[in-house]
């Protein structure tokens, strides 16, 4: 066979869904209930319980497969690396979360131990993450302003202002961990699946947009009281400009000389990274030289400059949370939990599909959840990861998490012995290390036009989503954006595109009649797709289009229908109107007077009954008494249900009504494509009866038109059809070359 003429040639009989049914017996398939799930969720053996150890604890799994010789060196680079800039990341993010910088190195330190354990993905970098911390911060500034009194609780009593805030924050973190241990334990990790790419670009390029601003009152030296809530931004970026005249030009000098430098280098990274063993360190590197530079000329006493300052040694006590705090923070933690979870989850997806293992979603959520909540207890704040760290983690060659452990045990270092040696770092200098890393989401900006051309109500939610994030604030700008990327989903399936199809001549490809040339349309035949689920929000719209398509509304021309032979009941009793061989004559030449459309309208909606007449009327032809009756100038619909994944019970009774009226304007309807499970719902519900029956559910599109054809011959020229359909398509290989007119077209041999 040569390829260029290649075929394939099926010859069936003609399928209905019954005649399917009866020649081809299905298999019987046990559906467990849902106390058969639930006892089975509950039921534990030796088996079950090992599984549950493996998959509370990964680290055993993945430690059995650990490759000493080739893995350990390359995650102790890593390790060492990527603990460097954990470091100084952590102490930079503090300052979103309006706390101390060296709470950061605990945040750096606790969550990652606890990871190493439970966590399933090998290679995100666990710690500190700006948007977090910046929606943990509002909090803090909320309840801990820096102007004004705080909060009225028992526990604030005797604490300073930044052990208030401290414990405000931690016990947020034990809130938020306890929120994704309980969605993890509950099996709800599906619920990141609702925030979209989309969303989740928009929401985080806003909360770069906040911490840009936040972060300009450590690059200019200004003193600016933290404000939280709605139209926060505005009201910081006006006390900003009020004060720009107080502008410290040292801090500004160094915050600039910082993000030039970091900047050049970390595009040389960028560029040279295949040549590069591992990136250069350049913040810490730089870190280093202004804190030595800091510390010999004495920036502070000399220019007025702030300082990180003291910082003290080693780990703090366990302190419990306040249970007062999480009535006053609940409605803010939730969404932290969610948006921690849904980053680390979607980098942690990242590059599980690029090392070739698999995450476990629950597991995550569980890992997250106990690292906050050991976390909190030891003083950190909420943690997920920092994309920017995790790209250190993995480009140095890290293979799995003993790299992370190892950048926690440099972090501890940092805590318990060479700390010290950061407290002449300015606080620019941090404000300038979160200001370059802000890159890559400030760039998502570049997504607005693409995303325009391509998809305008994805491009809705992601400026509603931005814009809601800014104005409102991270929390309510979240659900903000939530709520939009919902509606569009509604309305896309509430308000779908339909469409009539028409056979593409000589194959058995059916295809928008708009989109081609060489078409085949049955007369009297119309073929109408549903391209969505049919559900109580949409039924009323596709009666609309289904109604636009064929022309005429059944509803209205059974009721005129239903009238007119009224009338003609009226016109025989009274002898205006007599029955001759050739028709009704019309014995009256006064005016004949209309019946009133009012009485017994309930009477115009059931089906024409013509028992008592001497003749059945033919709607086609000129009416008796110059009745007028809208023309039906089709025989058959096909519905193809192709597209249509569930029907609700309001769909349900609304399909059916439709059915009947078209039904009973001697409109035939065929339904295709139908999906089983639908059609067992169908008979579940006592959908069928005498007018709708389950013969006009059809297998393919492409049987219910042969069906109609043999049926109905007058739609076609050709004049026999065989109980078997022989469908020969040619598939031709053009090898590159232009379509060629003269070649022989596919034909469809009835």
């Amino acid at each position: 066979m040569q390829l260029a003429t290649r075929q394939y040639v099926v010859a069936r009989p003609l399928y209905s869904e019954e005649d399917f049914s009866e020649q081809h017996q299905k298999i019987y398939r046990h559906r467990k209930t849902m106390l058969d799930h639930i006892r089975e969720y509950f039921t534990c053996d030796a088996k079950r319980a090992k599984n549950a150890a493996l998959s509370l604890f990964p680290v055993i799994s993945w430690m059995k497969l650990y490759r000493l010789r080739d893995w350990l060196l390359s995650d102790i680079v890593s390790g060492v690396s990527t603990g460097l800039v954990a470091v100084l990341q952590g102490l930079a993010y503090c300052l979103l979360a309006s706390l101390p910088p060296w709470y950061g190195l605990f945040s750096a330190f606790f969550p990652v131990v606890i990871y190493f354990f439970l966590g399933t993905s090998r290679h995100i970098s666990v710690g500190p993450f700006p948007v977090l911390c910046l929606m943990i911060g509002s909090v803090v500034t909320r309840l801990v302003p820096d102007e004004g009194s705080p909060a009225n609780f028992t526990a604030f009593e005797g604490l300073t202002r930044d052990d208030q805030r401290v414990l405000v924050a931690s016990s947020v973190t034990f809130l938020v961990g306890l929120m994704q241990l309980a969605m993890g334990v509950l099996q709800v990790g599906f619920v990141v699946m609702y925030l979209s790419d989309t969303l989740v670009s928009g929401f985080t390029t806003a909360a770069a947009i906040h911490i840009l601003v936040s972060q300009l009152k450590f690059v200019l030296g200004l003193q600016v009281p933290g404000i939280s809530g709605p139209l926060s931004i505005i009201y910081t970026l006006e006390i900003i400009f009020n004060k720009i005249t107080s502008t410290n030009v040292c801090d500004v000098v160094i915050s600039l000389v910082i993000m030039v430098v970091v900047f050049i280098v970390k595009e040389l990274n960028d560029r040279f990274k295949s040549k590069l063993p591992v990136p250069i360190p350049i913040e810490v590197i730089m870190t280093v030289i202004i804190c030595g530079v800091s510390y010999a000329f004495d920036f502070e006493k000399k220019y007025g400059i702030e300082v990180v300052g003291y910082i003290p040694r080693g780990y703090e006590p366990p302190v419990a949370p306040e249970l007062p705090i999480f009535q006053e923070t609940a409605v803010e933690a939730f969404p932290m939990a969610i948006v921690g979870f849904a980053v680390a989850f979607s980098v942690a997806k990242v590059y599980s599909v690029k090392h070739d293992y698999t995450i476990d979603g629950n597991q995550e959520l569980i890992a997250f959840g106990v690292s906050n909540i050991f976390g909190a207890s030891f003083r950190s704040f909420a943690a997920s990861t920092a994309l920017s760290r995790t790209a250190v983690q993995e480009s140095t060659g890290g293979k799995t998490q003993v790299a992370g452990l190892l950048s926690a045990i440099i972090v501890m270092i940092v805590t318990l012995a060479i700390g010290f040696l950061l407290q002449p770092l300015p606080k620019s200098v941090l404000g300038a290390v979160v200001l370059v890393n802000l890159k890559g989401m400030l760039l998502q900006f570049r997504d607005i036009p693409y995303l325009w051309r391509r998809d305008k109500p994805d491009c809705v939610v992601w400026l509603g989503t931005c814009i809601a994030s800014i104005l409102l604030g991270l929390d309510l700008g979240l659900a903000v954006g939530l709520g939009i990327e919902l509606v569009s989903v509604v309305l896309r399936v509430q308000f779908p595109r339909c469409c009539v199809l028409a056979n593409i001549r000589g194959t058995d490809i059916y295809r928008d009649r708009k989109d081609y040339i060489d078409i085949f349309e049955p007369e009297g035949v119309k073929i109408f797709k549903i391209p969505s689920p049919i559900f109580f929000a949409n039924i009323d719209f596709l009666k609309n289009k289904l109604t636009d398509a064929v022309g005429f509304n059944p509803l209205r021309v059974l009721r005129k229908r239903n009238k007119a032979l009224r009338m003609i009941r009226e016109l025989l009793k009274k002898g205006s109107l007599q029955w001759t061989p050739n028709g009704f004559l019309n014995t009256s030449s006064g005016p004949i007077n209309q019946p009133d459309d009012e009485n017994n309208s309930e009477d115009l909606d059931l089906p024409s009954d013509f028992k008592d007449l001497p003749a059945r009327v033919d709607w086609r032809a000129p009416l008796p008494a110059n009745l007028v009756v809208p023309t039906v100038d089709i025989h058959s619909l096909i519905l193809d249900f192709a597209a249509v994944s569930f029907l609700d019970m309001s769909a349900l009774k609304g399909l059916k009504t439709m059915l009947r009226e078209f039904i009973r304007v001697d409109v035939e309807i065929y339904i295709v494509a139908c999906d089983p499970y639908i059609l067992q719902k169908l008979h579940d519900c006592c959908f069928f009866d005498d007018e709708v029956r389950p013969s006009m559910f059809y297998l393919t599109l492409h049987d219910a038109v042969l069906h109609i054809l043999q049926k109905h011959p007058e739609c076609t020229a050709e004049k026999k059809y065989p109980s078997k359909i022989l469908t020969t398509v040619t598939i031709h290989h053009s090898e590159g070359s232009l379509r060629n007119r003269n070649t022989l077209e596919p034909e469809t041999k009835f």
